[in-house]
């Protein structure tokens, strides 16, 4: 199976279409809500498709329409209802739950494809397992017209040709008019959200990007959609209403978390410590909560099934250290407790591993993020000591890239150099330091934050000046004393202006 670097699925090579023997099964799953009319233009599209009918079948999850769906003359389709909640979400769940095919192909309802519009899908997900395939979309307002994509698709993909520079944010074109993925792929990856009515898709793209997902736009998967979508029609009451939610589900939209003290659903990183000496593990934890990173969330590693209730000495506990760092965070909502550490971030998109006796300096996560990001590296490790086993290290992990290397045999710190791209740096130069020299977490960061946001106000105000007075100038035909005074006050203020930032 061939290994594509970052979301560069250039390498692949699809057979022509009609050219291949296909082998995998197909569900395509359609949610439907009261569109009897629409969906059965849909399903007379899909009788005649290349893909064979033997390998395909046609799941429609019907969410709750009144009088129910009814489904004919489609050989291998059937109707399944919506047990629990309502809307996309549940619907699009539902479906894939009933599904037996190898490939789930989501498919809107009132959607017309190309004969061969499957089989283009297909040929991908035979070439590898971890592909999402993205069919090309078009709207139309009645069947038969050419349509146009949306201008932020078109956009998208001419910019970053065609997904294959797209880096870490390839999965914002994922939607549920016409894209498919291998069924293992999508429960691995934890399925639909069944709570979300809207932007469903979005979210779901986002978790298969941290499952390791290569996201594939295939112009030869045509499409179209008859009628504007919803965010076509009323664009600025759909974004009101998904921010209200993507901003916890979703940490790579960085723009959606821009309060500076929130606590978020999905964090940004997630931080592993082991639990040793109680000071030793509250001061890596505390530091770790006290950067200027702040939609992070901590896991301590240790025995804490060993944590029972009966009798004991309450200070002379052999456990009492571990129950101490129990008793200190267990209503801390950015730290959880684990048997064992974890083996993804997911759904973090980064994963910090710091040895037991360290700690991480105030802008450590920051730095380190910024530092992986434009790369879009896989791995950072941290070297902080050398010790008789070995250099002893922190590592900041990228869920995608070690999700990606996880379909792949080998070791999985090679493979995803190979992938995504590694590199070593110093423990000094960013940070982090033994426990006994960390700075204790008390106001810094605030103080910092306050300092900054005087600094701004400063800087409004300086600006402003700087605009009264160029304004003035403008309106004086020559020089004279008093605006001579003023073209020295404005040289200062542009240079404080620049030495503020």
């Amino acid at each position: 199976m061939t290994k594509v670097r970052h979301n560069d699925y250039g390498s692949l090579r699809p057979p022509a279409i009609g050219s291949w023997d296909p082998i995998l099964t197909l569900s395509v799953v359609i949610p439907a809500y009261d569109c009897q009319g629409e969906l059965e233009r849909t399903l007379a599209a899909l009788a005649r498709q290349t893909y064979p009918a033997e390998l395909t079948e046609v799941v429609v999850a019907d969410d709750g329409s009144e009088p129910p769906i009814e489904l004919r003359g489609l050989p291998g389709a059937r109707v399944v209802r919506v047990g629990e909640g309502w809307g996309r979400g549940a619907a699009r769940q539902a479906g894939q739950l009933a599904a037996a095919g190898e490939v789930i192909h989501w498919l809107d309802a009132d959607m017309i494809l190309d004969a061969d519009h499957l089989e283009a899908h297909m040929r991908w997900h035979h070439l590898i397992d971890h592909a999402v395939v993205i069919g090309e979309t078009r709207f139309v307002e009645t069947p038969g017209e050419e349509g146009v994509q949306t201008e932020y698709t078109r956009r998208t993909l001419e910019s970053t040709r065609m997904l294959k520079d797209a880096g870490s944010s390839a999965y914002l074109l994922h939607t549920g008019a016409s894209t498919s993925v291998r069924a293992d792929l999508l429960r691995a990856a934890g399925g639909v959200d069944p709570r979300l009515d809207m932007a469903e898709d979005t979210e779901l793209g986002y978790r298969l990007a941290q499952a390791g997902a290569v996201f594939v736009p295939d112009p030869e998967a045509r499409g179209r959609h008859v009628g504007p979508s919803t965010v076509m029609r009323r664009e600025k009451d759909v974004h009101r209403h998904n921010w209200s939610f993507l901003g916890d589900l979703v940490p790579d939209l960085r723009w959606l978390r821009n309060h500076p003290r929130r606590h978020w659903l999905v964090p940004y990183v997630r931080v592993v410590v082991a639990a040793t000496g109680y000071e030793e593990t509250r001061a890596c934890v505390d530091a770790a909560l006290a950067g200027t990173l702040g939609d992070i969330a901590v896991t301590v590693v240790g025995p804490w099934g060993r944590l029972t209730g009966e009798r004991r000495s309450s200070l002379d506990d052999p456990l009492l250290d571990l129950r101490l760092v129990h008793n200190l965070y267990r209503h801390e909502p950015r730290v959880t407790f684990a048997e064992t550490p974890p083996v993804s971030g997911a759904p973090a998109p980064f994963l910090l591993t710091l040895p037991p006796g360290w700690a991480l300096g105030a802008d450590t996560l920051s730095r380190l993020v910024r530092l992986a990001e434009p790369g879009m590296l896989g791995l950072v490790c941290v070297a902080l000591a050398e010790s008789a086993d070995g250099v002893v290290t922190a590592r900041l992990e990228r869920t995608a890239a070690f999700s990606r290397a996880a379909f792949f045999h080998g070791q999985a710190d090679d493979l995803v150099d190979e992938m995504f791209g590694s590199l070593w740096v110093s423990g000094d130069e960013y940070g982090i330091v033994p426990v006994a020299e960390a700075e204790p977490p008390s106001s810094d960061v605030a103080k910092w934050r306050a300092v900054a946001a005087k600094r701004l106000d400063e800087v409004k105000a300086l600006r402003a000046e700087v605009e009264r007075l160029s304004a003035e100038a403008q309106r004086l035909e020559r020089p004279s004393a008093e605006p001579v005074a003023d073209g020295r006050r404005l040289s200062s203020l542009l240079r404080h202006l620049r030495s503020a930032g």
